[in-house]
């Protein structure tokens, strides 16, 4: 799942409706500089944030 894109998730950054958690990596990152190359990391944004390595994931229930 890291490697493509940052992905925006619906969580709040510290209680602030204004900035959202995106979490995972994206392709502009890179182990020798990048440190947040893995699953689990987290940063934020503003919600009109916009970039080519930020983007969503879909997903839903399986029935």
């Amino acid at each position: 799942m890291a490697g493509n894109v940052w992905e925006w998730t619906q969580d709040d950054w510290l209680n602030d409706p204004d900035s959202k958690v995106k979490k995972g990596g994206s392709f502009l990152c890179h182990e020798s500089y990048c440190w947040r190359y893995r699953c689990a990391a987290r940063s934020f944004n503003t919600r009109d944030s916009s970039a080519a390595n930020l983007g969503f994931r879909c997903a839903g229930d399986a029935k």
